[in-house]
């Protein structure tokens, strides 16, 4: 991914825009984080948290006109929260010392600031600040302007003069009783580098001091006077735009002095609108909580639950759906920087390797975000680019491709059509996944698929290619691929019928007219044994059917005509939950892949249904009552059905294989071809700890005979003196084996099984 995708894509997470009452804010005070300090009844945080915006937050927590309210998003589920109330709340309730601001190292320009009311003394304040020498000039006996004119009750004297007592600590020259006349800024402007006039509006004054030049820029205060600046909202008398317009005029001055650009990049100043998505949908309504005495105010207790209505907003859409996003503990755009830079890293870890990995592919992150953001493509991208590179460790991968070897071997792979035709106008393609969870149920299908459909239907075994593609390994997909294509062109090009969504979505851009199973079946009279069954059951859909309404409809009309009532799980259809297989997640991060079962069974209590093999047996691995469609369909035990266990994984190899082996001979009376390898007639003594260690450990029956088989046949093998137990190791590929074994009259006892990475290298005597 090159920098410009990079920023592009990053743009498109709106999770670290401001919510709207910060972004409508003309000073931008962080509200969200001021409701949290409330909340959480520190006082001293939020004071601090207001003074990083306000220059004068005694006064300004009480004066401000708040047109943050008026974007609350609060107001979309009830009404705003009442943040400048709460802003009061916190400056007449804070008992200790308010941290000053503390100027940087001096500068040698000079400021001149005329008028003390909110403009000039902001922009006096954060010049200061900045280290320049500033001079405030006042024509009245005392610094603050219209301050003066709020009533005592709102804004007390003794605040005002406690709160501008700041100027004094940096060591801002004040002048008080001294008007400044046309003459007298014809002296300021000799004298010093920059003249502010902070006056509120179009006034007599401005009129007076600068003539027909009066005219300002509304984005910089510059007037046409080279080093004048002015307030430049104006006929506003807005207290909290006042401060916001000293500010602009300070930040103006400032660039002015260093010699650079006063106009790039102030989009982002003054109120504007948020780009940050927040969803609202299903939060209760919440009125303001009332003033047991409005003319004093919150009491803490009053305060702490009005700050509690804050939503915090967030976007973080994608985060709430996908537990993938949520197990690393931030969010997309934080995302996409680590995925480039484990990527674009030359030398050292790649400590991202297992997030990347970890990622179903599905895209559901793209369909629940507003901007469309879609990890998983830059995820795959970026597998493709570090394979390609030969920097993806084989390791999370090896078995999904080593099983994907074996179903497009002799031990499965065929196509016939079928007996007694010569052509074919449909080919049954039932995937690799549903052939090994329930090789009956394939066997219904072309049976029922023969029987409905003319034309003569082909039947196609093998696996269509996504675990390389999700792998990354681009090579070896393509190869794949090209195998397939020949394999359907040897049988005329017939149109493909497809079982497993994940095929669907691999073929559906490849091949003309590609169908699923489901649409098909939709058309046809279904088994009368399956019909009117009836309950109530919820609908898994496949993640790889996300765009797929057609499918999407056809399984939920199969399931009304078999008189089923359906529940729409909370995230479906489009916006549907991976099931921990998808995009290689339980190889990879084993561990997230069943939390991301545990937590899509804990959305309802009702019996589920899947029309993908690998939904139900996950599902079913940890408890859950799910039934594939077919069951359903054909009328299975029901009960049973329901919890039949997910087939281990050694048995999915010998499932495909016996399935393949039945067809040949039941259909076209051919005999299997003979297995390959010795290996195959070890007999196992295996207990059901054991296999638990192998399913979890992901080491298959083939693997442990292999490591018998060779030991056996060349003596290569560590044996216990004490017990007797022999200790043997294989590696057929990447992963060297181990097995503790005891041999048992025919057969062989396993003990223990563990597999690693590395190899076992005899070292050389001559």
């Amino acid at each position: 991914m090159e920098q410009d995708e990079l920023k592009r894509q990053e743009d498109k997470c709106t999770q670290e825009n401001p919510p709207a009452c910060t972004a409508g804010c003309p000073i931008h005070l962080d509200a969200r984080k001021l409701m949290l300090d409330i909340k959480n009844q520190d006082l001293n945080s939020a004071l601090v948290t207001m003074q990083k915006k306000q220059p004068f937050p005694g006064i300004i927590g009480r004066i401000c006109d708040h047109p943050c309210e008026d974007v609350c998003k609060r107001r979309d589920v009830g009404s705003s929260i009442t943040i400048s109330a709460l802003e009061r709340f916190c400056v007449q309730n804070f008992s200790g010392n308010i941290i000053k601001a503390l100027k940087v190292p001096p500068k040698s320009q000079t400021v001149a600031v005329v008028g003390s009311g909110l403009r000039g003394l902001t922009a006096a304040y954060d010049l200061a600040k900045k280290g320049y020498k500033v001079s405030l000039f006042e024509k009245e006996d005392r610094l603050g302007g219209n301050l003066w004119k709020f009533s005592e009750h709102q804004l007390p004297p003794e605040v005002i003069i406690e709160e501008l007592s700041v100027l004094n600590r940096l060591n801002i020259q004040i002048e008080l009783s001294v008007a400044i006349t046309r003459q007298e800024l014809s002296k300021l402007q000799k004298t010093f580098n920059v003249v502010y006039l902070g006056f509120a509006k179009l006034s007599k004054d401005v009129n007076e001091l600068l003539g027909d030049q009066c005219e300002v820029d509304q984005i910089t205060c510059a007037t046409p006077i080279l080093g004048v600046f002015r307030g430049a909202i104006l006929g506003n008398n807005s207290p909290i735009n006042a401060v916001a317009d000293g500010r602009r005029a300070a930040v103006s001055i400032d660039r002015y002095l260093q010699g650079v650009s006063m106009t790039a990049s102030r989009e982002g100043e003054g109120p504007h609108e948020t780009k940050l998505y927040v969803n609202t949908n299903g939060i209760s309504p919440l009125p303001a909580v009332q003033m047991s005495d409005p003319s004093s105010g919150y009491t803490p207790e009053e305060a702490v639950l009005e700050a509690s209505r804050c939503l915090e907003c967030q976007c973080l859409e994608c985060v709430k759906a996908c537990k993938y996003l949520e197990n690393y503990g931030s969010y997309p755009k934080k995302y996409l920087r680590q995925i480039y830079n484990n990527d674009t890293i030359v030398m050292g870890m790649r400590h991202g390797n297992k997030m990347i990995n970890s990622c179903s592919l599905c895209g559901q992150c793209a369909a629940v975000c507003p901007q469309g953001l879609n990890l998983g493509e830059t995820c795959k991208a970026t597998r493709e680019s570090m394979v390609s590179k030969g920097k993806m460790p084989p390791s999370a991968h090896d078995f999904a491709l080593r099983d994907m070897a074996f179903n497009n071997s002799e031990e499965f792979a065929f196509s016939r059509h079928q007996p007694g035709h010569h052509s074919s106008k449909y080919v049954f393609f039932p995937g690799c996944q549903l052939s090994a969870s329930s090789p009956e149920q394939v066997e219904k299908v072309y049976a029922f698929l023969t029987e409905k459909l003319s034309g003569g239907v082909a039947l196609m075994l093998r696996c269509c290619g996504a675990p390389a593609d999700w792998a990354g390994n681009q090579d070896l997909f393509q190869t794949s691929l090209k195998a397939l294509i020949a394999q359907w062109e040897s049988l005329g090009k017939p149109q493909l019928i497809v079982a497993c969504s994940t095929c669907h979505s691999m073929f559906r851009e490849r091949f003309p007219e590609v169908v699923s199973l489901w649409e098909v079946m939709d058309k046809l009279d279904l088994p009368v044994q399956g019909v009117h069954v009836g309950g109530k059951v919820a609908v898994q859909d496949a993640c790889t059917t996300r765009h797929e309404q057609v499918i999407q409809e056809s399984v939920r009309h199969i399931l009304t005509r078999l008189g089923y009532e359906i529940e729409e799980l909370p995230y479906s259809k489009e916006l549907t939950k991976c099931c921990g297989f998808g995009g290689l997640t339980s190889f990879a991060n084993p561990e997230l892949a069943s939390k991301i079962v545990e937590e899509r069974i804990s959305e309802s209590s009702t019996d589920y249904v899947a029309y993908c093999a690998m939904c139900r047996d996950n599902f079913a691995s940890k408890g859950k009552r799910t039934f594939h469609l077919l069951d359903l369909i054909f009328g299975a035990d029901l009960e049973k059905a329901a919890i039949r266990p997910r087939v281990g994984l050694s048995y999915r190899h010998e499932n495909r294989a016996k399935l393949k082996s039945k067809f040949l001979y039941t259909l076209w009376k051919e005999a299997s071809p003979a297995k390959e390898g010795a290996y195959r007639t070890i007999s196992l003594l295996l207990n059901e700890e054991i296999l638990e260690i192998m399913e979890e450990r992901r080491i298959l029956i083939e693997d442990i005979q292999k490591v018998i088989e060779q030991a056996e046949r060349t003596g290569r093998k560590f044996i216990n003196p004490d017990n007797g137990h022999s200790l043997a190791n294989f590696r057929p590929v990447k992963v060297t084996y181990w097995v503790e074994y005891q041999a048992q009259e025919q057969s062989f006892v396993v003990l223990n099984v563990y597999s690693h990475r590395m190899e076992i290298v005899e070292e050389s005597h001559e």
